[in-house]
C-alpha cells in the first residue's frame, strides 16, 4: 500500500502507451481531471468503459481506479447517496481480491463507502464507518497520501456519532502523526478539524484553524474555493460576525451546482436570515434541492434541508410552507436508521408555523383571483398568493387552477394534485370537466409522479380526452411508442380543438424520437397548412423533413415563414452564413464547430476532428433553428458574434478523413504560404495548440513555440497526395514538421517522422 498512487499512474500509462492502447492511457489520466472538474456527462460514460476494457485485458488495478473515479465523481460533489450504495460496497468487495489488495487504490474504495454511507444518513452508518475505516487505518502509515482522506471520513464518523470532544482529540492526534511523518496536511482533513471544534463548541479555535488552513492543498482543488467560503461563513455566523460571514458566504447561483454543500450552506443561512435576503426564490431552490436529495438516496440531507427550509419559511411568514416541509421532514424520517431528536424538531417547526401571524391578502376574497392576475409577474410573491388564495381553493376553479399551479412552481405540486383530484375527480365529473381544468389536473399529477391517479382519471374521459391524457403521461416519461399510439388513438376518436391540436404535437414529437421524421413532418405539416399551427410547429417541420429529406415539404415551410430560398428544388445547399453547432461527443460531453449555415434547419462543419470523433469537417447536420443563446443587443457585441445552434442529427457525412501533424512552428510568412497551400485546395485545416505549446530544440534544449493540428482531406484525396503536399510545402522550413500517423500509412519516410518527433518531443 506505499505505492504512490500518481507515480502508479504514470507509470501504467507509459505501458499503456507502449503497448499501443494510447486511447486507454489518455483516459486513465484524465477521470481524475473529469471528477474534479465536474465533467460528470463525459466520466459517466468514461470510467466504465475504461473498467471494462481493463477487465478485457485483464488489469485489474486499473479497473480499480477507474471505478473509484468513476464512484467519486457520483458520491463527492454530486453527493450521491443510497442510489450509490450497492456500486461502493462492490468496491470494496472488489478492492479484497488477491489480485487487486496491494494496489493503492484500495485505501479510497473504504474511504468511498464511508463517505457514500454518511451522505445517505451519516449518523445511521456511524457504527459501521468507524470500525471499517478504523480497520483499514490500521494499515495505512501516517505520511502516506491516503492516510489524510481516511482520517477525514473517521473524524466526519465521530461527529455523526455525537462524539466531538473525541472527535477533535483524534483529529489532533492524527494530523500531528502525519506531520511527523512528513506528510502534508490536506485542506479537506483541516476541515473536517474545523467543523469538529464547532461541534464541540469551541468556534472561535475553530476559526483560528480555519485561517491557518487557508493554503493547504486540497485533494479536490477545484472545489476549494467554494468549500472554504460555505464553512467559513458558518464559523463567522456562530463567532457573531454576521457581516463578514455574509461576504465568505458564496451566491446561491455558485453553491447550487454543488450539492455536497448545500446542507453546510443551508445551516449557515439560517444563522444569517437577519442580513440575507431570505425571499420566496430561496424558499423554492431548497424544495429543488430536497428533490434531488430524494432521487439521490441522500435520506439525512433531505431532513435537514426540509427542517431548515421550514425555519426559514416560518421567519418569512409563509405558514403553509412550514407546515408542508415539516409532513415531508416527518415522512422522510423513515428512511433514517438513527432519527434522534428529529420528531422533536419536526414537532418545534410545526407549533412555530402555527404560531406565525398570518398577512393579510391584497383585497376581498372574492376579488383574490382578479388581484392575482393583475399582479406584476416579476414582483409578486409567489408564495404569499399560496396562502392568500389556499381558502377558495377546492371550491372556486378559477382560484383552484392558481392555486394549484403556483403550488407547483414552488415545489409542491403533490399538494397542488391532491386538491385538483378532489374538486374534479371526487366532487366532480372529469367526463364534463372544462378541457383546461382536465389539463391542469393530469398536468400536475405528471409533475407530482402520480402516475395510477393520471390513469384513473384518464379512464373517466370522453376517448380523445382519455387517450391524450395518456400521451401526456407516456412523453414525460419518455415512453415514446406508448406516446404515439396513445396521441393517434386520440386522433381517431374523433379529437377536435385543442386536444386535436396536442394530440398531433405528441404524436409528431414522439414520431421524431423514434426516428420516423418523415411521419412526424407529415403530422406537422397538417397544422401548418391548415393554419392552425403556430411558427414553432412550423420550423419542428422543417426540421423533421429535413433529416428525412424532403426537400419540397422543407420549402413549404420556408415560405411559411417567409424565408427565401434561391433553389426551386433538390437539396437546399445553399451558403448563408457562419454557426458555432453543438454536437454530443461518444464520451458524453459537447464539442462546439465553427459551421456554416446551408439551409434553415442544415449546416457543414468547416473545421477538421480529430480521428475517432464521430464527425468531421464536410459533414452536413440538421441543426435546431432555435438558437441555444441570445444575439447581444449591444451593436458593438454582435460584430463578429457567431450564434450557436444544437445538433439534431447527421444528415450527410462528407467523408473526410483527418490526419494530425505536430512540430515546431515556422515563420509567419512559411506559416501563410502553408495555409494558403491548403486552402487552395479545400483542405480543411485547424490548429488545436495554443500560444502555451512549445517543443523542445533537437540541439539546445531550448523551448521554442510550437504548433499541432488536424488537416481534413476529402474521400477523393488519398494519403499519398496529402503526404506529397506537406513534404513540398513544408521543405524549406527551418525546422521540420512531423505527420508520423500519415507517414505510418502511406509507408513513406516513417523513421524520419519517427525521429523529429523523438528529436522535438513532440
Amino acid at each position: 500500500m506505499d505505492v504512490d498512487i500518481w507515480a502508479w499512474v504514470a507509470d501504467t500509462q507509459r505501458q499503456l502507451h507502449e503497448a499501443g492502447n494510447t486511447g486507454l492511457a489518455i483516459a486513465l489520466g484524465d477521470l481524475p481531471a473529469q471528477a474534479f472538474e465536474g465533467r460528470y456527462p463525459q466520466l459517466d460514460v468514461m470510467a466504465p468503459a475504461v473498467a471494462q476494457q481493463a477487465e478485457t485485458l485483464e488489469l485489474p488495478w486499473l479497473e480499480l481506479f477507474a471505478r473509484h473515479w468513476h464512484l467519486a465523481g457520483r458520491i463527492g460533489d454530486r453527493a450521491q447517496g443510497a442510489v450509490a450504495l450497492g456500486d461502493a460496497e462492490a468496491l470494496v468487495e472488489f478492492a479484497g481480491r488477491e489480485d487487486v489488495r496491494e494496489c493503492p487504490s484500495v485505501p479510497a474504495a473504504a474511504e468511498a463507502l464511508a463517505v457514500t454511507q454518511a451522505n445517505t444518513d451519516g449518523p445511521g452508518y456511524a457504527a459501521e464507518r468507524l470500525a471499517a475505516l478504523g480497520a483499514v487505518l490500521e494499515g495505512v502509515r501516517p505520511g502516506t497520501p491516503a492516510f489524510c482522506g481516511l482520517v477525514t471520513q473517521y473524524v466526519a464518523a465521530l461527529l455523526d456519532a455525537g462524539e466531538a470532544e473525541q472527535a477533535v482529540t483524534y483529529h489532533e492526534s492524527a494530523v500531528a502523526g502525519h506531520r511527523g511523518a512528513g506528510g502534508q496536511v490536506s485542506w479537506e482533513l483541516a476541515a473536517m478539524g474545523v467543523r469538529a471544534l464547532l461541534a464541540a463548541g469551541r468556534s472561535q479555535e475553530a476559526l483560528t484553524e480555519l485561517d491557518s488552513a487557508k493554503e493547504f492543498p486540497a485533494e479536490d482543488p477545484v472545489a476549494k474555493d467554494h468549500r472554504e467560503g460555505v464553512l467559513r461563513a458558518l464559523v463567522l455566523a456562530l463567532v457573531g460576525r454576521p457581516s463578514e460571514a455574509l461576504d465568505a458566504l458564496p451566491d446561491l447561483d455558485v453553491v447550487g451546482d454543488h450539492p455536497r454543500d448545500w446542507v453546510e450552506w443551508a445551516r449557515a443561512v439560517r444563522l444569517l436570515d437577519e442580513v440575507i435576503s431570505n425571499t420566496w426564490q430561496l424558499g423554492r431552490v431548497m424544495r429543488q434541492w430536497m428533490t434531488y436529495f430524494e432521487t439521490m438516496g441522500v435520506h439525512r440531507g433531505r431532513v435537514e434541508l426540509a427542517l431548515i427550509a421550514g425555519d426559514l419559511a416560518v421567519r418569512r411568514q409563509a405558514a403553509w410552507q412550514a407546515r408542508a416541509l415539516a409532513d415531508l421532514a416527518e415522512s422522510w424520517i423513515g428512511a433514517l436508521r438513527s432519527a434522534e431528536g428529529l420528531a422533536e424538531r419536526v414537532a418545534e417547526l410545526r407549533a412555530a408555523a402555527d404560531a406565525v401571524k398570518p398577512l393579510p391578502p391584497p383585497g376581498p376574497q372574492d376579488e383574490l383571483v382578479a388581484y392575482f392576475d393583475a399582479a406584476d409577474g416579476h414582483n409578486a410573491d409567489p408564495e404569499r398568493w399560496v396562502g392568500w388564495l389556499w381558502p377558495l381553493s377546492g371550491t372556486d376553479l378559477p382560484a383552484t387552477r392558481r392555486h394549484t399551479t403556483t403550488l407547483g412552481f414552488l415545489g409542491y405540486a403533490p399538494i397542488g394534485a391532491d386538491i385538483l383530484w378532489k374538486t374534479i375527480v371526487e366532487d366532480g365529473d372529469p367526463a364534463t370537466a372544462e378541457e383546461e381544468d382536465v389539463a391542469y389536473l393530469t398536468g400536475v399529477l405528471v409533475e407530482a409522479g402520480q402516475d395510477e391517479r393520471l390513469e384513473r382519471v384518464a379512464a373517466l374521459l370522453p376517448p380523445a380526452g382519455s387517450h391524450l391524457a395518456l400521451a401526456r403521461l407516456h412523453r414525460a416519461r419518455e415512453r415514446w411508442a406508448e406516446a404515439a399510439e396513445e396521441a393517434e388513438k386520440s386522433l381517431q376518436a374523433g379529437a377536435e380543438g385543442t386536444i386535436a391540436l396536442e394530440s398531433r404535437r405528441i404524436l409528431a414529437g414522439a414520431a421524431q424520437q423514434l426516428g420516423d421524421n418523415a411521419k412526424g413532418a407529415a403530422v406537422l405539416r397538417e397544422l401548418v397548412e391548415s393554419d392552425a399551427g403556430e411558427e414553432e410547429d412550423v420550423w419542428r417541420m422543417i426540421v423533421m423533413a429535413t433529416a428525412a429529406e424532403d426537400w419540397p415539404l422543407v420549402r413549404v415551410g420556408a415560405a411559411k415563414l417567409g424565408m427565401p430560398i434561391a433553389s426551386a428544388e433538390g437539396p437546399i445547399e445553399e451558403e448563408w452564413h457562419l454557426v458555432r453547432v453543438v454536437l454530443p461527443v461518444s464520451d458524453g460531453s459537447r464539442r462546439e464547430v465553427l459551421a456554416v449555415r446551408t439551409g434553415p434547419a442544415t449546416a457543414r462543419l468547416l473545421i477538421p476532428q480529430p480521428r475517432g470523433m464521430d464527425y468531421n469537417a464536410g459533414d452536413v447536420v440538421v441543426i435546431d433553428p432555435r438558437p441555444l443563446e441570445p444575439v447581444p443587443e449591444d451593436a458593438e457585441a454582435q460584430e463578429g458574434y457567431v450564434i450557436p445552434f444544437a445538433a439534431v442529427s447527421m444528415l450527410r457525412p462528407g467523408g473526410y478523413t483527418s490526419w494530425f501533424f505536430d512540430g515546431a512552428a515556422p515563420t509567419e510568412e512559411d506559416w501563410t504560404e502553408f495555409n494558403e497551400v491548403m486552402a487552395e485546395r479545400g483542405w480543411p485545416m485547424w490548429v488545436y495548440s495554443d500560444e502555451n505549446y512549445t517543443v523542445a530544440h533537437p540541439s539546445s534544449g531550448e523551448r521554442l513555440a510550437g504548433v499541432y493540428g488536424w488537416i481534413a482531406v476529402p474521400p477523393q484525396v488519398g494519403a499519398s497526395e496529402l503526404d506529397a503536399v506537406l513534404d513540398d510545402a513544408t521543405e524549406r522550413w527551418s525546422h521540420p514538421l512531423a505527420w508520423l500517423d500519415l507517414a505510418r500509412s502511406v509507408g513513406v519516410e516513417v523513421e524520419r517522422h519517427e525521429r523529429i518527433v523523438k528529436e522535438y518531443g513532440l
